[in-house]
This record gives C-alpha cells, structure tokens and sequence, in this order.
C-alpha cells in the first residue's frame, strides 16, 4: 500500500486534478473534536484508484483544489460512515461531496444495519482484517507516526474495492436508485444550519417547563448556542445544558443561587450576569410573547397504539423488501410521520421521510388511511 504525503498547494493540485479525470474517487477524513464546536481538521485521505494521498491540512494554506473536486459533479465521491465527515467538508469548504456514496448505506440495503463498522464490512467483503489501534488518536500532532499514516491510507485504499463489491449488489436487488436518494437526503440534513431561535426545543426536559419559564429557555439557548459559534467551543462548555435548563425552571436571580445549585465557577464568572438579565427580561415581558407550552407526542392518548400499528407495518415492509427496520422507518423518522399527519395543515413541503423518495411507494399506501384513523 503506497500513498505519498502532500504538504504544498503546487502538489495538491496536481493530485488533485488527476483526480479529477477519474469517474469515482475515495474520500476519507481524520480530525480531532474534544472541546470545540466544530471539528478540527488533521488528514484528508483521496484514493483515485492509482495515487493515494493523505493532504495535510496544517501544512497547506490553500485547500481550493481540493475543495473543487469536491464540486465537480462528474467524480462520485464515495466515503464510509460519511456523517462527520460531511460535517468537516462543509465547515472548512462551505460545500459537500457532490455526488456523494456512502458504503455504510450501501451495506444497509443489502441487510446489515445503518450502523455496520467499515473494518466489519472490509472483512466480510474482502477477507481482510484491519487494524483500528489508531481511531481514537491525536491527529493534530506532527509528525504523524508510520502507524499512524498506514491507519489513514488503509481507510480508502480499502474502500475502493469495498465499494466495487458492493455496487453491483445494490444494483442486483434494485435499490441503486433508492442508494442515490438516501445519500442525497444526508447532505441535505447537514446542509442545515440549526436555528438559534429553537435551540431551546432540543434541551432534554424542556417540555417540563411552562411558557413563561420557556421564555427565558429560549434566550439561553439561543445565546449560547451563538456564543458557541463565535468562540467554536462546544454548547457544554459555554453552559451547561442542565444548568440553563434550571437557569429557566427556577428563575434564577443571583449568583448565589446558581452556586447553590451546582453552577460551575466559571459559568458563574463569566456569564452569570448576562444569564440573569435574562431573567430579569423575560419578566418584563408580554404573555403572548412567551413561547407555547411543548406538547409531547408521547403523552397523546393514541401514541402508542398507533406507534404499535406503524410498527407493524414496518414489519410487512422488511418482509417484502429484506431490509431491517431502522433502515426502513427509525423512530424518529415514525415520530416525524405522526407529527405531521396529526397536524391539520399537513404541508407538502414538511413531508416526513417515510412518505418522499424510495420510502413513499413503500408506506404511502398503508399508513395514511391508518393515521387518519388514529387522531
């Protein structure tokens, strides 16, 4: 296994230009994430088929050569596990593998699960058993051991053949169609930016709380969600999400009582005051401008029995297609399929997961007329 370490843009463009000329090329990231919001590039990992490449990142200044193979939609860029990476690509480049196969989903449509292992699938594929030692390294430090490159470069040097295994297999049993529009939904999640405005929705118990204590939730959240951003630190170590979560149940007025209350020190020090104002605010606020109370799906007297005969659907479908269910319809995909059809205006432009694309022919049929049953 030959690779070559690239450490100047002149290199870079030309390997990357030679990637360029082929149909399909292998993509691969390395990163360190520990205490910051966005990941922290190390390695990027291109396998063409004949030159395999790790770009170093830290040495190179100017990464636009690889970021425009990245565009080119005539090279399909194939990647393993892709969620992170995607995260990565488009944090440093502002774009995403376009067009994009991910062998994980590949597997899946051939009946292994969403989550299946590339080391998993290298092994039963290709007979060949690699070495993980290196997943959990510091890829930031320089100069990268031989161990250390080796892990890197087995990861795409492997998947080329991966993905030729896997290809014609996907095609045999008709789900290379449904495998374009699967991959083309994930860069669409994660073309998503989160909206600041209802960060507070996803702080765990939010539901407990009443709108006026919502209120001054969703100022917490939003500013730490934005504090976050402009110091690329991670949401816990700005506040943490109990703590703003108490900040709103109990009214917090002073930093005495957020030190009785488990506050850290340097939360308190920091942000106490601007936490507090919040407070403060939200009590010098008009009623109707609270947030509405959070009504959870699962407390409707119908959720789970109709969950129950979702389920049971989902089923039918494994039987008839082959594929596991958390590929078919994930909980929070059925979750989604209730929440909008339980919503009056069922707009078209929300349609949940399991009614687009290759799902829609497969549930539309059978689950409308039983969640209009079920309200």
């Amino acid at each position: 296994m030959n690779f070559e370490i690239i450490t100047s843009a002149a290199r870079l463009e030309t390997v990357c230009g030679q990637a360029r000329k082929k149909p399909v090329v292998m993509l691969d990231t390395e990163f360190v994430r520990t205490r910051t919001l966005y990941p922290k590039l190390g390695l990027v990992q291109l396998f063409d088929g004949d030159n395999l490449a790790l770009i170093d990142p830290l040495a190179i200044d100017d990464l636009e050569p690889l970021w425009d193979l990245l565009r080119d939609q005539s090279v399909v860029k194939v990647l393993h596990a892709c969620g992170e990476d995607l995260e990565v690509f488009q944090h440093y480049a502002g774009c995403l593998p376009v067009p994009m196969v991910d062998t994980q989903i590949m597997a899946a449509f051939l009946g292994y699960g969403v989550s299946a292992g590339f080391g998993t699938l290298v092994k039963d594929f290709l007979g060949v058993e690699l070495d993980k030692g290196e997943a959990r390294t510091n890829w930031l430090a320089r100069p990268l051991t031989d161990k250390q490159l080796d892990y890197a470069a087995a990861d795409v040097f492997y998947l080329l053949p991966l993905y030729e295994a896997l290809l014609p297999q996907v095609e045999a049993r008709g789900w290379a169609e449904a495998l374009e529009q699967e991959c083309a939904s994930q860069m669409l999640k994660r073309m998503k930016s989160a909206d600041p405005e209802r960060a507070y929705l996803d702080v765990k118990n939010a539901w407990m709380l009443n709108p006026k204590q919502l209120a001054v939730l969703q100022q917490a959240a939003k500013w730490r969600m934005l504090e976050a951003r402009k110091r690329d630190l991670a949401l816990n170590f700005v506040v943490k999400e109990l703590n703003i979560w108490k900040l709103a149940r109990l009214g917090i007025k002073s930093k005495a009582v957020m030190e009785k209350e488990g506050f850290d020190s340097m939360e308190i020090q920091r942000h106490g005051s601007r936490l507090i104002k919040m407070v403060f605010d939200v009590e010098d606020m008009a009623a109707e401008h609270y947030p509405e109370k959070i009504t959870r799906l699962v407390d409707h007297p119908r959720y789970k029995q109709t969950v129950k005969a979702l389920k049971d659907v989902v089923a039918e479908v494994q039987e008839q297609t082959g594929l596991l269910p958390e590929l078919l319809a994930s909980k929070k995909q059925i979750n989604q399929l209730i929440s909008w059809a339980w919503n009056k205006d069922r707009a078209e432009a929300l349609r949940p997961e399991m009614l687009k694309n290759w799902r829609q022919p497969l549930f539309e049929a059978k689950v409308l007329p039983l969640l209009d049953n079920s309200q």
